[in-house]
């Protein structure tokens, strides 16, 4: 019995940690002072090329392509759904069609949309079916938007090649998702790993992810962070 206690226990603070209770809201902050937060301005991003992906809690994402040489920006957000204007409680508790997602702003002179698929699938599991580590729902499910047809060919390609290799156990079940709209999550979640290194989630999910992938990439990873 008090092995069966002291399981349930562990269970339950797992448990506790994801995505649907991580939040630590600044009402302070709008997307009006998105720009605040970003380190160029949105005239200056547009300069660069833009790819989307989603794999889970955007924190953990957007800290991970950050990370990457040659990604000038990433945005957190939602995209996949048909939803307009959706908002972070909506999305969180799967009520749109929408992913938590990301938008990365990359100079291709430097990193590929290639290489940045290759990140993609390096960086999360793409074998679990709508969750990713302690989040679970269809808002948290695997996600390759593609613009262009070379763009989903790339994709395809490297997915072909990984279950070619059987780099993994389980099938592939990322999505490839022609791209419609990108809608800017709330200026609060915004580089929200890198502002709030305390915050639970952050500690035990987004940190150790983030680790994990500079481990595993890093000639990827930009010249401050080697």
């Amino acid at each position: 019995m008090q092995i069966t206690r002291i399981i349930l226990l562990a269970l339950a603070v797992v448990t506790s940690i994801n995505c649907k209770q991580k939040v630590e809201r600044n009402d302070d902050l709008d997307l009006a002072q998105l720009n605040k937060i970003q380190r160029l301005t949105v005239e200056e991003l547009q300069e660069y090329e833009t790819a989307y992906f989603a794999s889970g809690c955007f924190w953990c994402v957007e800290s991970i392509f950050e990370s990457v040489k040659g990604v000038k920006e990433a945005i957190s957000g939602y995209s996949g759904g048909n939803e307009e204007n959706p908002y972070y409680e909506q999305v969180a508790y799967g009520k749109t069609g929408h992913a938590e997602a990301v938008e990365v702003y990359y100079d291709p002179k430097v990193i590929s949309f290639q290489e940045l698929v290759q990140i993609f699938f390096g960086s999360h599991d793409p074998t679990a079916l709508n969750r990713q580590g302690p989040d679970v729902g269809y808002q948290y499910r695997s996600i390759a938007f593609y613009k262009i047809a070379q763009e989903k060919k790339i994709i395809e390609n490297y997915m072909k090649l990984l279950e070619d290799k059987q780099v993994y156990n389980r099938p592939i079940v990322t999505q490839v998702v022609e791209f419609e709209k990108f809608w800017k999550a709330e200026a609060y979640h915004q580089n929200y790993e890198s502002r709030n290194p305390n915050n639970s989630y952050v500690r035990n999910v987004s940190i150790p992810r983030l680790n994990k992938f500079k481990a595993n990439f890093k000639s990827f990873l930009k010249d401050e962070l080697h």
